[in-house]
């Protein structure tokens, strides 16, 4: 019932259609979503997850996670992000995929939703530390699209990866089309 309304609401009163799968045997990933310029990208986001039907995770500080806003953001897919120890946030993160059956981590590369001219590469370094894939995701605002990319193994070459991730993004346009990568 519920994937029904997300669909109705999404396809047919928003306009939004979705390309691009990420097949159920993917259980672990970083799927980087970019552009990343508006709030509204939340419930794009909810849609597609909806829609697709997949688990999809996202991490926050563990003060998030208390009373009275803790069991809504696991709910929603959150994991809480303990740091103590030392941990960074990288080994911190990689160490939940580690724990996790089916960990599929959404995270803007960008960091924020103003205007960047590079990203921030802490997701690469999640993806080759927990040997999980990258899969890029595209909030297109121009042709009301969510599209989802191939799954992609960080080689550790860093520079040469970036590129080929960021080619995916090319006339990708988001909510606000100035703050756009």
């Amino acid at each position: 019932m519920k994937k029904w309304l997300y669909k109705l609401i999404f396809f047919k009163l928003m306009g939004w259609k979705i390309s691009g799968t990420i097949e159920a045997t993917v259980k672990k990933c970083v799927m980087i979503v970019v552009p990343h310029t508006s709030w509204h990208d939340f419930y794009i986001g909810l849609f597609t997850r909806g829609i697709m039907g997949l688990e999809m995770n996202f991490v926050g500080k563990k003060e998030l996670f208390r009373f009275p806003f803790g069991y809504y953001f696991k709910w929603m897919g959150g994991e809480p992000l303990d740091r103590s120890g030392g941990l960074n946030k990288v080994d911190a993160i990689s160490k939940v995929f580690q724990n996790r059956e089916i960990f599929r981590l959404a995270i803007a590369p960008e960091g924020t939703r103003k205007k960047v001219t590079e990203w921030r590469t802490g997701f690469y370094y999640i993806a080759l530390q927990a040997n999980v894939p990258i899969i890029p995701v595209a909030f297109d605002y121009s042709k009301k699209q969510v599209k989802l990319g191939e799954p992609f193994y960080p080689t550790g070459k860093i520079e040469e990866d970036l590129l080929f991730l960021q080619k995916f993004y090319i006339g990708v346009i988001g909510k606000i089309p100035e703050n756009s990568f």
